[in-house]
């Protein structure tokens, strides 16, 4: 499994699977999937890169979802919630059937309104790492991304807290469950988040294509205005350059991942097989091998064009990279 072969100075790697059978076989669904996901994305970018993007944004949202549930269910407890004696918290303008309307705070209590803002600061704490390395692979100033994020924290907290100081006072003056309660208030939450985050992810996660040739648009713009000045156009022009090069750069950096990922799936779809001829070697019919042996050829000419594009990716990724840092340094 760990063979490597060198043809045409490209190598064909195959990365040894663990000697340990119960991982070996998730390796193996791991590296099939690799092939498929790969496979598609070469044939179609544009829906490849929006399926991706849409999966894992909703995976990552739902699974911070449930641990706010979690969190919300028993951290109350700790913090010493009585469900049968508690003290509704924050501020009441009204009443709901003798239930306080609580407007930042919590009808049941200042644990429940504690354990609920840990949850939705936690959930965010693991969701903006995942979003912006694995969702959307940002390379962004993580301080800026960050702080737009914090700020939408704290737009959601505000929001929920208005909304569900309300339906809150509701759901307790018709005697519901707690458990049910918490379900609700945990749905409600995760929505308003999947949404708010949505739009701040379009702001802190931008399309770069779309920014460098939108920042190129404007300063052409405004050079053909033939009414800006000098310094106004010096300064468009700086920074259509610089979102280019940043795109550039991105893109180089993301062809790698893709092209490596898929060269590595190729290959070992190669040694599979290859491995599978081998054992078939004497123990069946010319005519079985033949299928498998040209089977192997094929694959084994797919492995190469993928390691060849790999190959020709990180040399590219290279050349960005050096001229990019060579014309920022002539500028600075």
């Amino acid at each position: 499994m760990n063979e490597e072969i060198a043809l045409k100075q490209t190598e064909i790697k195959v990365r040894p699977l663990s000697n340990n059978s119960f991982l070996a076989f998730f390796q193996k669904i791991w590296r099939w999937w690799l092939g498929v996901l790969y496979g598609f994305e070469e044939k179609h970018p544009k829906l490849a890169a929006l399926i991706y993007k849409v999966f894992f944004f909703i995976v990552f949202s739902e699974g911070v979802t449930i641990w706010q549930y979690i969190v919300m269910t028993f951290l109350p407890y700790p913090l010493g919630y009585d469900p049968n004696n508690y003290t509704a918290w924050g501020w009441a303008p009204f009443e709901i059937k003798g239930v306080p309307c609580t407007i930042f705070g919590d009808a049941k209590g200042l644990s429940y309104f504690i354990a609920y803002e840990i949850a939705v600061f936690t959930a965010q704490c693991i969701n903006f790492p995942l979003q912006r390395n694995i969702t959307y692979k940002s390379k962004g100033n993580p301080v800026w991304q960050a702080m737009w994020y914090f700020i939408g924290w704290v737009v959601i907290s505000v929001l929920m807290n208005l909304v569900w100081g309300v339906c809150n006072c509701f759901f307790i003056a018709w005697g519901w469950q707690d458990a049910l309660i918490t379900l609700i208030k945990t749905v409600i939450t995760g929505g308003v988040s999947m949404v708010v985050f949505f739009f701040i992810f379009m702001i802190i996660f931008p399309d770069l294509k779309k920014t460098s040739e939108s920042a190129r648009k404007k300063a052409i713009a405004l050079k053909e205005s033939g009414t800006a000045s000098f310094d106004d156009m010096k300064a468009a022009e700086l920074k259509a350059t610089l979102a280019e090069e940043t795109y550039k750069l991105d893109d180089a950096r993301k062809n790698v991942i893709s092209t490596t990922s898929t060269a590595d799936a190729k290959a070992v779809a190669w040694n599979a097989l290859k491995n599978k001829l081998d054992k078939m070697q004497g123990k069946a019919n010319e005519d079985e091998i033949a299928i498998i042996a040209k089977g192997v050829e094929e694959k084994y000419q797919q492995a190469l064009d993928a390691a060849q594009k790999r190959d020709e990716a990180i040399a590219y990724n290279e050349q960005v990279i050096a001229s990019v840092e060579a014309a920022r340094a002539a500028r600075a």
